[in-house]
This record gives structure tokens, sequence and C-alpha cells, in this order.
């Protein structure tokens, strides 16, 4: 069981510092359809919050040399992106079951691509061998400096809105709860994370006190699915800071995918929609304003077109 630093705002708020000027400050935007905001994350360089975390491990103290990341897609496109600007080098290793779309788009960087295993399990199993060999393995959601990356998102949505916040998050190892969590419960904001119901493992975490294996069935939201690494620290941060935790079906994410199309003009794949999801599903108790992260957009257009023709 490797053993992470439990970040905190103080993190969250030297991480924006570092990578200002190297991501995004994303834009928000009302939606009528949903009586919310959305965070558009997928105005990043990458279509992905992940680049946040990313940028903000590989600048921390004492960075430097090369880096390890397992990715459903959108971590490994963000580490990829941040090594190559900043010099580093990098692996990434992908399970051969893998997003297509983000596949295609990893090989536009200078990182190495491995494709390995099954499932993302196994791919982040290989990734924590490689690592082993002398790197430094960057967990797209167990690592000190990815949730504080990730939280930097809070500190924008605060400026931007202000503090009467009920902020919706999707959840698949618990990085970009965890991070925003810590930086909007100090200001009294209120946050629900969503889980898909094919792959609710960080539910199933809190309920257990501990990660707990669980079946994971095929999803939309592939940026959600797989298990969470024993003993992650993420686990205990989402007890803390979250108020809820909802699940949202199949149907829920193609319906919020096909709202975001249609009403905004915005793609967004399924761990994208999962906020919007539990918004429609009228699972959220909204507290002040709401927030929907729309975390990402990189789905393949085939997927995307089935959604759509519905």
């Amino acid at each position: 069981m490797r053993q992470v630093e439990v970040p905190t705002v103080d993190d969250v708020r030297a991480a924006r510092e570092r990578i200002r000027g190297l991501v995004r400050e994303t834009p928000l935007v009302e939606s009528d359809e949903l009586g919310a905001h959305l965070k558009l994350e997928t105005f990043q360089p990458t279509g992905s919050f992940k680049v946040r975390g990313a940028a903000a491990a590989l600048t921390a103290p004492g960075s430097g040399g090369r880096v390890v990341a397992a990715s459903a897609g959108n971590h490994g496109l963000g580490v990829a992106w941040a090594a190559q600007r900043l010099g580093l080098e990098a692996t990434i290793v992908v399970a051969e079951t893998a997003s297509p779309a983000k596949i295609e788009a990893l090989r536009r960087f200078s990182a190495t691509l491995v494709l390995h295993g099954a499932d993302y399990d196994e791919a982040e199993a290989h990734a924590l061998s490689l690592a082993g060999e002398g790197a430094r393995y960057v967990s797209p959601y167990n690592d000190r400096d990815v949730i504080a990356g990730a939280g930097t998102i809070a500190l924008e949505l605060l400026e931007q809105l202000g503090h009467e916040l009920t902020v919706v998050v999707p959840v698949g190892g618990g990085g970009l709860a965890s991070g925003i969590g810590l930086a909007a419960t100090p200001a009294g904001a209120r946050v629900v994370g969503v889980v898909a119901e094919a792959s609710p493992a960080m539910r199933t975490a809190l309920a257990a006190g501990e990660s707990v294996p669980v079946p994971v069935r095929e999803t939309l939201a592939d940026g959600l699915a797989g298990n969470i690494e024993p003993g992650s620290v993420t686990i205990p941060l989402c007890s803390r800071l979250l108020d809820d935790i909802v699940a949202v079906s199949e149907d829920e994410l193609a319906g919020a995918m096909r709202v975001l199309v249609c009403e905004h003009g915005l793609v967004a794949e399924g761990s994208g929609a999962a906020a919007v999801a539990a918004l429609r599903a009228g699972r959220v108790e909204v507290e002040g304003s709401a927030v929907a992260i729309v975390s990402g957009r990189n789905v393949t257009l085939d997927s995307l077109m089935s959604v759509l023709s519905y």
C-alpha cells in the first residue's frame, strides 16, 4: 500500500500559483434548462480538468526526471501535455480497451504510450510496476499535488460566483471531489459527488469505510470507471468533505450529453456530463447557486452520434 501525503487547502492555493498561466481559467455559463451554472473544464487544452492536477504534480517542488501515469485517457493526456510543455519524460499506461479517441489523442504527444491490460485496474498495476524502476508515479487521484491541482477549480468558482454554492462533481477515484471539497467547504459551499451506477466504487467505499472492489460494467462514463487504490487518501477526504454522493444511470448520462449538445452547443463525454445528469434527475439538494462541473469532452464521434440519435 502506497503512503500518500494528505493535501490541505494551502496545497490547493500553492498549486494555483504554480499552474497559473500554464492551464486555463475556464468559463462559467448559466443554464436555464438546469437552473444551474456549468463550469466548462472542456475548454482546457486537453479537453479535461485533468490537466490541472497533472500540471500541479509536474511543477511541484522537487519534480523532475521521468514520470509514469495510468489513465482511462484524460489523466494521461494531462500528464503527456504537461510533460511536453515542461520538457519532462513521461510514460502513459492505458488499458487496451480504453477510448479510441483518447488513445489517438495521446499519440500526438512525445510521451511513451503503453497499452496494457483489459481494464483500468490492470493498467494501473502495470504503471505502478514501471514506476518502481526509478520514476515518479502520478496517480490520477491518489496524489497530493494532483488533488490540489483539481481543487483550483473551486478557487475560481468562489471568485466567479461567491460563496453560496452547491457544487456537483463527477466522482471516479475521488481526486476532483477531494480537491474541490478542500477549497470549497471552508467557504460554506456544499459539495455533492456523482458516480455512475455501472461503477460505483467511491459510493461503495464510503459506505464500507475503505476501498472495496466492485464489478465494473460498461458505461458511457468511462472516465469514472474502475476500482480505487487500497488506502487512497481520497476515501477519507470524500467522507469528510462530501455532503452527499449519488448515482446516475446510463440513460441519465446519455440524456445529459444530449442536453449539453442540443441546448448549449457543448460536447461532453459521459463522465463530463455526470453532474448535469444528477441535477436533471433531481437527485441533488441545492442550496444557493448550483454548479455542475462539466469535466471533459473527449468522446468518440461514434459514441456521441449514438447518444444523439437515441
